[in-house]
């Protein structure tokens, strides 16, 4: 598939790994790279939508970048009832140049505690004093208005080779602002603002993390101590499938011991056994080189259950793919079941459950379409039982699977309407030509509805309705 780099300029990629976001109501707000849960940024007490457009021509500057916010209400969502966010936008840091990728990662939550959710959107590709591709991460700070001013994190000057910074982005917010936190990936590191944060100073402090070539940054409670650990993937170490995954490495950046069993390319935290703990889903999307070692045909999900002593690095990990009982279809090669993931409690029983998109699954002689699965979360025993797919091909859902879509190339949930049923964002960056598309699906009873689910293309947000704007976003790591 042919790809631009930050300049603009198209490239080969071999191998697309598509990631999502994951968040829950049991726990604080998670991130793994992809759409960012949805988050009240104006106050009026409806959580709001933000999509990723990282490919967006701004004012003739290609791959410049944008966000949109989709602002919640009684009647959810609306196309008209929008903000779209650039570089250019008042009260924005920077501006709209070429290549820069604006809204390649995004994350939320309310890092000032005054009410308001914020948003954190890394542009990997920004050009700076240190360096060609340093990349720049800014914060847009909620408001009665909604996100009408921002101010950008400290960008680092050494080590040279830690660039890219903001190609992953979480953020993590509960009780006062001195335990928010935003953690950020780029190449070859990982850098982590601890709060307070106030928009004129902080973050109070910043610290280094891992040495290794980088794929995915999230954030959660996973001891419920109050606050927020991170956790950090490297890409394919070694040229393996899969990397190491870190928690808490900026606290010991030379000496971080990974968890050691399971690899994974994107993770999240999400509370999936409700108990109180955070626990990280990690999605392992890469066809393994020994079966049932580094991996399973067509992907897999591990999760590593949190507890008051967090996750020791030799815990053993329970995994799931399309192989395991319960869950509809069969793991094939190219599935990439895993790329994103997302955790919310849509069947209400205090347990978290959990999305997996597989952009890659093929549906009858479609290859590409994409699928979605939700795993109910359990108390006891492995996940599986009850699993339940969507794709374009679902009666109710608008559109049609077509080779290439990717449908499921990232995930969100979160209650829009404020009717306690969290809604399932789901996007597809391959529709009409990687101009991408999203899907709403409402909040039902016991799972989300196909029925009455809405479908967002470019068009509707007056982008171009065909060709290089990756409306959901792109894959990540990026090859």
């Amino acid at each position: 598939m042919a790809k631009r780099d930050g300049g603009g300029r198209r490239r080969t990629v071999a191998t697309v790994v598509l990631a999502g976001l994951v968040g829950s109501v049991q726990v604080p707000s998670a991130h793994a790279a992809g759409d960012t849960n949805p988050a009240d940024f104006n106050g009026d007490g409806y959580r709001d939508v933000v999509l990723r457009v990282p490919a967006a021509d701004v004012a003739g500057r290609e791959d410049a970048g944008a966000v949109i916010v989709l602002y919640g209400s009684a009647s959810g969502l609306s196309a008209k009832s929008r903000t779209l966010i650039t570089q250019n936008s008042p009260g924005v840091p920077g501006s709209a140049e070429r290549g820069d990728y604006f809204g390649a990662s995004t994350a939320s939550a309310d890092l000032d505690r005054d009410g308001y959710a914020d948003l954190v959107v890394g542009a990997p590709y920004e050009d700076l004093e240190q360096g060609e591709d340093k990349g720049m991460v800014t914060v847009l700070w909620g408001s009665r208005s909604g996100l009408v001013s921002g101010r950008a994190l400290p960008t680092p000057d050494s080590p040279e080779d830690f660039d890219r910074i903001g190609r992953d982005v979480a953020a993590a917010g509960k009780g006062s602002s001195s335990t928010s936190l935003v953690t950020v990936g780029g190449w070859n590191y990982t850098q982590t603002f601890r709060g307070p944060f106030t928009r004129s100073n902080g973050p109070a402090s910043a610290g280094m993390g891992l040495g290794e070539w980088f794929g995915s940054v999230a954030a959660g409670d996973l001891d419920r101590d109050g606050r927020a650990d991170t956790v950090a993937v490297t890409g394919r170490a070694g040229g393996y499938t899969g990397g190491r995954i870190h928690v808490n490495a900026e606290d010991e950046p030379q000496w971080s011991v990974p968890l050691t069993h399971g690899d994974a390319l994107v993770a999240s935290v999400g509370d999936v056994n409700g108990d109180g703990y955070g626990d990280i889903v990690a999605g392992d999307p890469d066809e393994p080189r020994q079966r049932g070692v580094d991996g399973e045909h067509g992907g897999r999900i591990l999760i590593w259950y949190g507890s008051s002593a967090g996750i020791p690095t030799d815990a053993t990990p329970v995994v799931i793919s399309q192989d395991t009982i319960g869950v509809p279809g069969s793991g094939e090669k190219g599935d990439k079941f895993g790329a994103s993931v997302v955790v919310a409690d849509f069947n209400r029983d205090g347990v978290g459950d959990i999305t997996v998109g597989a952009p890659g699954e093929k549906l009858g002689t479609i290859a590409g379409a994409g699928t979605v699965t939700v795993i109910p979360g359990k108390r006891t025993g492995t996940p599986g039982s009850g699993a339940y797919s969507y794709s374009q091909d679902t009666t109710g859902v608008p559109g049609g699977s077509e080779s290439g879509d990717h449908f499921g190339t990232t995930i969100a949930a979160g209650d829009v309407n404020r009717d306690g049923r969290p809604e399932l964002t789901v996007t597809a960056h391959g529709e009409n030509n990687y101009a991408g598309a999203a899907w709403i699906l409402p909040g039902g009873t016991t799972r989300p509805t196909a029925t009455g689910s809405k479908m967002f293309t470019t068009s509707q947000f007056g982008l171009p309705a065909s060709g290089w704007q990756l409306l959901g976003g792109d894959s990540l790591p990026l090859l």
